[in-house]
């Protein structure tokens, strides 16, 4: 049977293309992709999304199935925008009669990072499953939080020092539950939302990984 697996930030590098087509035979299962790459030694962290699901390595695969390597992730309405970000039109996307509050967090690039000057930050997402796992941190934000929205916007591509790289937005009743659900926001993103940072510095560059 045949598999598509997709690749991302340094992996995609290291294989020098996005996807690849495997064979593998009948009855193979996810732990089977890695091996059958051929890329040496499985990064650690790495885990697996089936047909833009996350699933178990002994999960079984299918014929056509398209499998997403996810290495470590650095890391609404849900958007994912090449253009610069409005933190005006994200807090009007959760804006509410209800609302006695509206907490907003805006990540920025910084112009130095681990004690380096740092050029520009380039982000990669894994579009279709990164708005989608956006959209269930919102919804589960709402059943844990007295919430009345949440919105998240991320860039993708290439982010300018000064410039902002993500808004999320919250609306509440009351100004505790926003604040926390806020928080709780990008921490989660930074966590399960298959979208890479790829720090670009003085001297070199990196793909910097979980909870950056």
């Amino acid at each position: 049977m045949q598999v598509v697996v997709k690749l991302f930030a340094a992996l995609r590098e290291r294989a020098g293309a996005r996807e690849r087509v495997l064979e593998l035979p009948a009855g193979a299962s996810v732990n089977d992709v890695w091996p059958a790459l051929a890329l040496g030694d499985e990064p650690s962290g790495l885990v697996y999304a089936v047909n833009r699901t996350y699933v178990e390595r002994g999960t079984p695969l299918a014929d056509g199935d398209e499998v997403a390597l996810i290495p470590p992730v650095s890391g609404g309405a849900f958007v994912l925008s090449e253009a610069p970000l409005s933190v005006e039109r994200v807090a009007s996307e959760v804006a509410s009669e209800a609302a006695g509050a509206i907490v907003t967090f805006v990540g920025t690039t910084r112009a130095r990072s681990r004690g380096r000057d740092v050029i520009r930050l380039e982000y990669e997402a894994y579009e279709g499953m990164a708005e989608a796992e956006m959209e269930r941190i919102a919804r589960e934000l709402r059943e844990r939080h007295d919430v009345i929205d949440v919105a998240i916007h991320h860039r993708v591509g290439p982010v300018e020092i000064g410039e902002t790289s993500v808004v999320i937005a919250v609306s509440a009743p009351h100004r505790a539950a926003a604040f926390d659900a806020c928080r709780e926001a990008i921490d989660t993103l930074k966590q399960t939302v298959p979208l890479w940072k790829k720090e670009l510095y003085v001297g070199g560059e990196e793909w910097i990984g979980r909870g950056s």
